[in-house]
């Protein structure tokens, strides 16, 4: 296994982090790893949000560190050149969003690969979604147009070292060879027990069954998934607003959701 596998293998979720701070020179080594992840047409669609003060960290995201790092999906610094020069740049829609949050997510896997690399831990947080997001626009600034916030990294150095690495699947149901194959009821049973394995530890808790369940995968689906139920509705409803006044749905027909 080589540097950057081993690297790759080592990340895991932090959510405790130390005083201690990331110096400088290790951020802008992060940023210029960042921002060479492949990107449509080398447009670079995201805008990253650098936030330092740990008490708006924990407010606004839930989280701190000795950064947070909020990717967003963003073209005003594209549409804004195109109107210095002359031109005009035409956000289409979903179709924008969609290449924006593939240009972001990459970017910020590789801020994280990067920090890894230097010691740095790590922590993705969508913690910004929870709640009212226009507190996300208001508290940074953010454009009201073109632009969404869509995921945070938070940065630092852990406080304490989780005891082992969560496992993740590798095999049937994830990698489709020649074509998607959907589980049969057999390849099913064995995905049930592999999230049962403690050895694999697969699942967000280990003692599903002190809680008395069955399986891992029923403490899932009865608890896990289900515990902001109530609250998807509205979520929807303002994540569907946003994403109207930034400009992605232009041209959508809402009126049939």
């Amino acid at each position: 296994m080589n540097d950057t596998l081993r690297t790759i293998h080592s990340l895991r979720s932090n959510h405790k982090f130390t005083s201690e701070e990331i110096p400088k020179e290790a951020l802008e080594e992060i940023f210029k790893a960042c921002v060479k992840a492949a990107n449509a047409s080398a447009r670079q669609s995201y805008s990253i949000v650098v936030v330092g003060d740990r008490g708006v960290m924990k407010e606004t995201l839930g989280y701190e560190g000795s950064r947070a790092l909020i990717f967003c999906v963003d073209y005003n610094r594209i549409v804004d050149a195109a109107e210095h020069m002359g031109y005009n740049f035409t956000v289409d829609g979903i179709n924008a969003f969609i290449t924006g949050s593939t240009d972001a997510i990459l970017a910020a896997q590789t801020a994280a690969i990067a920090a890894k690399s230097l010691g740095i831990d790590s922590l993705f947080t969508n913690s910004l979604h929870r709640g009212d997001i226009e507190r996300i626009y208001r508290r940074f600034g953010l454009p009201e147009r073109y632009c969404f916030p869509l995921i945070s990294l938070i940065l630092g150095y852990s406080a304490e070292t989780p005891e082992y690495f969560k496992g993740r699947l590798e095999g049937k149901g994830v990698i489709h060879y020649d074509g998607y194959h959907r589980l049969t009821g057999e390849e099913l049973d064995w995905l049930v027990n592999e999230y049962d394995d403690p050895e694999k530890r697969l699942g967000v808790i280990r003692d599903w069954e002190e809680r008395g369940f069955t399986h891992y995968l029923d403490w899932f689906y009865a608890v896990w998934s289900v515990r902001d139920k109530r609250s998807v509705p509205e979520r929807v409803k303002q994540f569907f607003d946003l994403l109207e006044r930034a400009g992605f749905l232009e041209g959508f027909p809402l009126q049939q959701l």
